[in-house]
């Protein structure tokens, strides 16, 4: 039985690599010259480091714009409040991957709504859809391209 899984995942690698150049850009850039401005990575979480709230902000357009060259849909991207004190701003990002079960329910119930031949079913962070005719999956997926769900989401496992 042909079918399809919906997950929501990043290349860390390539995720690693846009936080570096990035960061190698910042400490190049003449306005941030000697202002120990950067981007800290641990496991899911980003941390940016400036003297200012302006700067942090300008740190955000350069990594946004290093995810975008790279392919990392900036819709990942959960933003935390700047925090400043001591003549340092900081701002903690989240790097959203996998589908939360929320957001499966309503992927799963959205499915069911379109009254196509498809059954989906939830398995751990990912949401696993079948159907006996590769047509109604094809439209399954052109569905949820449709819907704005907040996280962006990829079809991979396409099997006949």
């Amino acid at each position: 039985m042909p079918s399809f899984d919906v997950v929501s995942e990043i290349d860390t690698h390539e995720l690693t690599n846009a936080i570096d150049q990035s960061n190698r850009e910042v400490s190049n850039r003449f306005d941030f010259k000697g202002t120990n401005s950067r981007i800290e990575h641990k496991e899911a979480i980003l941390t940016l480091i400036a003297p200012a709230e302006f700067q942090i902000k300008q740190i955000i357009d350069i990594l946004q714009s290093k995810l975008s060259k790279r392919g990392i849909d900036i819709g990942c991207l959960e933003y935390g409040d700047i925090q400043e004190s001591n003549n340092e701003a900081r701002q903690q990002i989240t790097v959203r991957q996998g589908i939360d079960k929320e957001l499966a329910r309503k992927i799963v119930k959205l499915v069911k709504n379109t009254k196509l031949k498809v059954q989906s079913s939830i398995q751990g962070d990912q949401v696993r859809i079948a159907g006996k005719k590769r047509d109604d999956l094809q439209e399954a997926i052109t569905f949820l391209k449709q819907q704005n769900l907040g996280l962006p989401l990829q079809y991979t496992n396409f099997r006949d």
